[in-house]
C-alpha cells in the first residue's frame, strides 16, 4: 500500500503536466489562427498522440484535462460555441489520441525510431484513422447544433482533419525520435554542419513562405540535405522548423498563401506541409535502412571470413591425419620393399628398384607438397601483401633448383578486396608450381602493377613453352586459373608457345570506395 500510496503524487503531477503541455500546445496553435475559428495545423493532437504512444494510455486524463480546459475557454469565449458542439468535439478528440496512439503501438511497436519504411507508414496510416475520427466527430456535432451548415460540412470536414493530420505529422514524428536519445542527436546537430542546417532550413522556409511567387520548391534540397546526412532526430526538426516558419508567416499575412481565400489558404499550407513532412520522413527511413544494409553486408562478410578460416584450419586438420599419414606410411612401406631387396630377402629385379625409388621419390614429393598445402590453410598467405606471399611461394618452390625468379611489385596489400588478393595469390602460385615442374625454365619473373583502375599480376619464363590452346588430360591447372580469374570480376590471357616461354597475365579491377581492401 505504502508503493501506491507513494506512486499516486507522482501519477497525479504527470497528469497535470501533461495536461498543461497539451493546453500550451493548444494555445500555440490558436495563436497562429487564419481566422477566429480556423489553424492551419493543430500541435495538441499530435503531442497527445505521441505522449501515449510513448508512455502509455494510462496517461489520458492529461488529455482530457487539457482538452477541456481549451473547451471551457471557446464555451465563455467571445465566440462561445454550443455546449453539446464542445461536448461532440471533446469525445472526437479522446478517440482521436486514443485511437491513434493504441494504433501506432500495434502497426509499429512501441520502441519505434521511425528509421525504417514500414515504420513509417504505418505511423502514416495510424495517424490517418486517428485524426479522422476528431474531424468526423468535430464535424458531426457542429452540423448537429447548426454552427454550421450541410453545404459547409465538406469543407470543414477536410479543414479539420487536415490539420489535425498536419500537426500530428509535425509533431508526432519529433517527440517519437527525440525521446529515445536526445543527448545523441543534441550532439550530432551541435557541430558546425547541423548548425549550418538549421540556419538554412529556416532561412529557405522564410524566403519560401514570403515570396509573392510560388517557389516552396526551393525548401526540398535542404530537407534532402538533412535526411541524408542527418539521422532521423534532426530531420523531424527541420520539419518542425519549416512547418512553424510557414504557417507565422501566413497567419500574419505574408506570403504565397497568404494572398488566397481562406479555404485555398488553408488547404495549401496544409498539403505543403503534410507533404514535406512525409518525403522527408520516407527519405530519412530509406538512408537509415541502406546504412543498416551496408553495416550487415560487411558484417556479413566479417563473419564468411572467419568461418572461411575455421574451415580452413579444419581442412588442414584432416590432411594432416589422412592424407599426411598415408602418405608417411607409403614412404615407410616403400623403405622397408627396398630394404628387403638390398638383403636378399627377395628376387632381385632391376625393373622393381626402379618402380619403387619412382614411388619413392613421388611419395616424397607429394608430402613435401601437401606440407606446404597444410601450412597455406592454416594462415592468412596475403597477410603481409601479394608481393610478399608470392615471394615466399617462390623461394619454397624453387628450392633445390636451379630456377631464378624475381618478384616485383608494391610493398602492402593492393587496392582490392581480401578474397581477391588471394585469388590472385593462388593464381601466381599455380602458374609458379607450372614452371617449376613443366616448363625446365632457366629464369621466370613475377610482375604486379597497380593503376586507377586495374591490378595486374604477370608471371613468365623463359622455358620451352606450350600450346595453351590444346587440352591437357589430367591437368587442371589452367582452368583453375580462368575460374579464379573470373570469381574476381578478372581477365586471365595466356601467351605461349613450343620454344617461345609463357606469359600469364591477370588483370582485375580495383575495389571501390568502401571495399575491403587497402
Amino acid at each position: 500500500m505504502s508503493g501506491a500510496r507513494t506512486g499516486w503524487p507522482r501519477y497525479a503531477a504527470g497528469v497535470l503536466a501533461l495536461a498543461a503541455a497539451y493546453y500550451a500546445a493548444a494555445k500555440a496553435g490558436q495563436a497562429l489562427q487564419y481566422t477566429a475559428s480556423v489553424s492551419a495545423i493543430w500541435p495538441p493532437a499530435g503531442l497527445g498522440i505521441a505522449a501515449l504512444y510513448l508512455w502509455g494510455l494510462r496517461w489520458w486524463p492529461g488529455i482530457f484535462l487539457g482538452d477541456l480546459i481549451i473547451n471551457l475557454e471557446l464555451l465563455v469565449g467571445h465566440h462561445s460555441l454550443p455546449a453539446a458542439a464542445l461536448v461532440g468535439q471533446q469525445l472526437g478528440n479522446m478517440a482521436e489520441i486514443l485511437v491513434g496512439a493504441a494504433l501506432m503501438r500495434r502497426l509499429i511497436g512501441r520502441r519505434a525510431e521511425l528509421d525504417r519504411v514500414e515504420q513509417v507508414t504505418g505511423m502514416l496510416a495510424a495517424l490517418a484513422a486517428g485524426t479522422a475520427i476528431s474531424a468526423a466527430a468535430g464535424t458531426l456535432s457542429m452540423l448537429g447544433t447548426g454552427v454550421i451548415s450541410v453545404s459547409q460540412s465538406p469543407t470543414f470536414l477536410r479543414t479539420w482533419w487536415l490539420g489535425d493530420l498536419s500537426g500530428a505529422l509535425v509533431v508526432v514524428p519529433f517527440m517519437v525520435v527525440w525521446a529515445r536519445a536526445p543527448l545523441s542527436a543534441l550532439r550530432r546537430i551541435c557541430t558546425w554542419e547541423g548548425g549550418l542546417l538549421l540556419g538554412a532550413v529556416v532561412t529557405v522556409a522564410a524566403v519560401a513562405a514570403s515570396a509573392s511567387v510560388p517557389i516552396l520548391y526551393v525548401v526540398f534540397p535542404v530537407l534532402i540535405w538533412a535526411a541524408w546526412r542527418f539521422k532521423a532526430p534532426e530531420a523531424t526538426l527541420a520539419v518542425l522548423l519549416l512547418s512553424g516558419a510557414t504557417v507565422a508567416m501566413t497567419a500574419y499575412d505574408v506570403g504565397v498563401f497568404s494572398s488566397q481565400e481562406i479555404n485555398s489558404r488553408t488547404l495549401g499550407t496544409q498539403l505543403y506541409i503534410s507533404v514535406a513532412a512525409i518525403t522527408t520522413l520516407l527519405l530519412s527511413a530509406v538512408v537509415s535502412e541502406r546504412e543498416r544494409s551496408t553495416a550487415a553486408l560487411i558484417e556479413a562478410k566479417r563473419h564468411e571470413g572467419e568461418e572461411a578460416l575455421e574451415e580452413r584450419h579444419r581442412i588442414a586438420r584432416d590432411l594432416h591425419d589422412s592424407v599426411s599419414q598415408a602418405l608417411f606410411s607409403t614412404t615407410l612401406q616403400t623403405r622397408t620393399a627396398e630394404k628387403a631387396m638390398r638383403d636378399g630377402d627377395v628376387v632381385p629385379s632391376e625393373t622393381l628398384a626402379r618402380a619403387l625409388a619412382a614411388i619413392g621419390e613421388l611419395t616424397r614429393t607429394a608430402q613435401s607438397e601437401m606440407r606446404s598445402l597444410i601450412y597455406e590453410l592454416r594462415r592468412d598467405p596475403v597477410e603481409d601483401g601479394l608481393v610478399a606471399a608470392l615471394h615466399e611461394c617462390a623461394e619454397e618452390r624453387c628450392e633445390g633448383t636451379a630456377l631464378a625468379v624475381g618478384v616485383e611489385g608494391p610493398i602492402g596489400h593492393l587496392p582490392v578486396s581480401r578474397d581477391a588478393e588471394g585469388q590472385l595469390f593462388a593464381i601466381g602460385r599455380e602458374a609458379l608450381t607450372n614452371v617449376v615442374k613443366h616448363a625446365r625454365a632457366a629464369n621466370a619473373s613475377v610482375r604486379i602493377d597497380v593503376d586507377d583502375d586495374r591490378v595486374l599480376l604477370e608471371i613468365s619464363d623463359d622455358g620451352r613453352g606450350f600450346d595453351p590452346e590444346r587440352r591437357h588430360p589430367g591437368h587442371y591447372g589452367l582452368e583453375s586459373m580462368r575460374g579464379r580469374a573470373n570469381d574476381i570480376g578478372g581477365r586471365l590471357s595466356i601467351a605461349s608457345g613450343p620454344g617461345l616461354g609463357t606469359r600469364i597475365r591477370v588483370e582485375t579491377p580495383v575495389a571501390p570506395a568502401g571495399a575491403d581492401g587497402a
